[in-house]
């Protein structure tokens, strides 16, 4: 009873986040200056124009209005109609959804992988003159922003020495027989190597320049989670037993030393795919945080909305996911 009442009172905060970020996105981008209508508008465009088009938008009613009505389009799944793209929301936005997924997930991916070997390592070589090191590989990392990151990347690795793709999400020569937007995914199941090598030659350098500040933190965090559970008693003992160090730190240590970095990390991750918007946009990726630069410049309204609304259910979800994922790896938390 009292995990269903827990369950009901997260649905209902998560309900009422939710509604607070749709007033909050609705009211805002309706009293900043300019005026969507007269952008799609020819100069000469005579005012009866303008007033069906607005009638048409539904811009002609009060904000109260408009936001109730748009909410019940909602409730219905209807996200509305793109003013500059003039395509319905819900198909634009997730069109392109699959692509800043597979993005923050390879980064993600990319950041598990560094963090965790420097966490390791340093833990395996505490005190060290190496330790010493990846603290510092760790302060640099931590202090440039992943746009400058990618900014570098592209100037190493796309202009000095052209290894990988600077632009774009895959080769337009490419012929793509996939049902779905989840390009990698497929090509990785359907086993089409080549396919599979042409978007991770686009999709590299992104993931890594988002995945290099998130890095450092997971593996500082989990670096410091890791020595303070080598003292704990049942690695003494593990050590007793003649097992070597490695064995101690990744069978016995690991598991305890994860539970505080998996909170920060889940909340590492919506930032993360929040900051696909700038980094998109900066390697020419079609992706869904490029599209909302193009929405913002545009003032497309309905456009805005539903990238916006869509990125807080995101977030939401993985703050869900991750309470639920610490509860399960936590015994006290589980059994009570």
């Amino acid at each position: 009873m009292t995990a269903l009442r827990a369950i009901l009172t997260r649905a209902l905060m998560t309900a009422i986040t939710l509604f607070g970020v749709a007033v909050i996105v609705f009211v805002v981008i309706r009293v900043a200056p300019g005026d969507p209508i007269a952008m799609m508008l020819p100069p000469g465009a005579s005012d009866e124009d303008i007033a069906r088009l607005r009638a048409l938008y539904g811009l002609d009613k009060s904000i109260v209005e408009q936001f109730f009505i748009w909410l019940g389009n909602v409730l219905h799944g209807d996200f509305g109609t793109s003013i500059s793209i003039r395509q319905p929301v819900a198909r634009i936005v997730l069109n392109r959804l699959p692509a800043t997924l597979e993005l923050s997930f390879l980064a993600m991916t990319f950041a598990i992988v560094f963090g965790g070997f420097l966490a390791f390592t340093a833990t395996r070589y505490r005190e060290s003159p190496l330790e010493t090191g990846i603290d510092l590989i760790n302060g640099i990392a931590l202090s440039v922003p992943d746009f400058l990151w990618g900014l570098a990347l592209i100037l190493l690795l796309g202009v000095a020495w052209p290894v990988f793709e600077i632009s774009g999400r895959v080769s337009p020569s490419l012929d793509l027989p996939f049902a779905t937007q989840f390009y990698l995914i497929e090509s990785i199941v359907r086993l089409r190597l080549d396919i599979t090598l042409d978007l991770i030659d686009h999709m590299f350098m992104p993931a890594l320049a988002l995945a290099l500040p998130l890095a450092a933190v997971i593996a500082q965090l989990l670096k410091v989670s890791l020595k303070e559970t080598m003292n704990q008693d049942y690695v003494m003992l593990a050590r007793t037993k003649g097992f070597t160090e490695g064995h101690v730190i990744t069978h016995e240590a690991f598991r305890n030393a994860l539970l505080p970095t998996l909170t920060l990390t889940g909340v590492q991750l919506t930032f993360l795919i929040g900051g696909t918007v700038i980094i998109e946009r900066l390697f020419s990726y079609e992706g869904l945080g490029n599209l909302a630069i193009d929405a913002v410049i545009n003032r497309d309204l309905p456009l805005i909305q539903g990238i916006v609304l869509l990125f807080a259910v995101i977030f939401v979800g993985i703050n869900l996911a991750v309470d639920l994922l610490y509860t399960l790896l936590n015994p006290r938390l589980r059994h009570g």
